[in-house]
């Protein structure tokens, strides 16, 4: 464990640092404040060290930007329309943080927040959290618990749990922007493969303005593999939002862990990364907005530098009981748990 003297956090305290290792030699870096992913660095075949994940130079750097690099989102990762819950038929208004919606929990949400470091070892970091009743505008108390965990295999695990003492929608998950082959590539080179049919169509400020939709015979259609580039703006719907930002209904078999929700590719193939999430969705960001955010090698990050695979519900969920999910409203007595696995692997 480190602390970051550099500078201190907006609580005025130190920045602390977590590396986690294991005897394959790739290494995991995260931070207390947004509970956030910082860095992977995986061994090649070739004996070179690459960086996954894009990043920031200092810790300070990731309070300044505004693309959620690596954080943990929430109480409800993605939108939520018109920035308001509908509780016993009343609306019920959150604080709003993208125009008239909230993104990510708002702008005081998870990753704008300290976490508390309460069990650590060389490959596992455990972080607690305790949301107040009515932060964000969020109903109830909520008490939340993550873990991450670094496997023998180039496996980072991630398990959320959480618990509510009111009726709360709650949506966990982790903004990494992955770069398979390094800095300086564009990201849309990766080739991307998503066990989804459908997709959600959004306008153009990433709202749901549609039925679940098939990917067949549309440029959303990543069931067989093909880079990102192959048919970026192809469809009106990319059009909208400068590229993919989509939510995508996994197939069910998915859902469990023991089913890939997807595989990306480097473009040079010498690695991949596998993704396997307990979430019904994943969302898939190219990085269209990513101009302009602090570099971990200087400078700044161009648009499409790296790519999202956000674990999470469709965004507006709370809104739409109706479709084929889990319910995302949390219950005074349930435990809310998912998982991520983020796979690792050198080819």
């Amino acid at each position: 464990m480190l602390t970051d003297s550099s500078s201190n956090a907006p609580d005025g305290q130190p920045f602390i640092l977590t590396t986690l290792r294991n005897s394959a030699g790739m290494t995991v870096t995260l931070m207390d404040w947004g509970a956030t992913w910082l860095s992977a660095v995986l061994p090649l075949k070739s004996g070179e060290k690459r960086e996954l994940l894009l990043g920031c130079q200092t810790a300070a750097d990731y309070v300044r930007q505004h693309a959620y690099l690596g954080a943990t989102v929430g109480r409800y990762a993605n939108r939520i329309a018109y920035a308001r819950l509908l509780i016993d038929g009343k609306p019920h208004p959150l604080v709003a943080n993208q125009g008239e919606h909230q993104l990510h929990g708002g702008p005081e949400g998870f990753h704008a927040r300290r976490w508390q470091i309460v069990a650590q070892n060389e490959q596992q970091v455990v972080y607690q959290l305790h949301s107040v009743d009515g932060e964000q505008g969020f109903p109830g108390n909520l008490d939340v618990t993550l873990t991450y965990r670094l496997t023998a295999d180039n496996r980072l695990e991630i398990g959320y749990q959480a618990q509510v003492d009111r009726a709360c929608p709650v949506n966990l998950t982790n903004h990494a922007y992955f770069n398979l082959d390094g800095a300086g590539h564009d990201a849309r080179q990766q080739r991307l493969q998503l066990f989804a049919d459908r997709y959600l169509p959004v306008d153009s400020e990433g709202i749901p303005c549609g039925d679940l939709t098939e990917v067949a015979g549309t440029g959303m259609d990543f069931r067989q593999p093909k880079t990102l580039l192959q048919d970026f703006l192809r469809d009106r719907d990319q059009q909208r939002v400068k590229g993919y930002d989509h939510a995508y209904l996994l197939h069910r078999t998915c859902n469990r862990l023991e089913s890939p929700a997807a595989h990306l590719w480097s473009a040079d193939g010498n690695v991949e990364l596998t993704v396997f999430t307990t979430a019904p969705a994943l969302q898939l960001y190219s990085g269209n907005y990513l101009a302009g955010t602090p570099a971990r090698e200087g400078g700044t990050y161009a648009s499409y530098a790296g790519i999202a695979l956000e674990s999470e519900f469709l965004p507006d969920s709370p809104n739409h009981p109706e479709w084929p999910q889990p319910d995302c409203w949390l219950q005074p007595g349930q435990r809310y748990q998912s998982a991520t696995h983020y796979q690792f692997n050198p080819i």
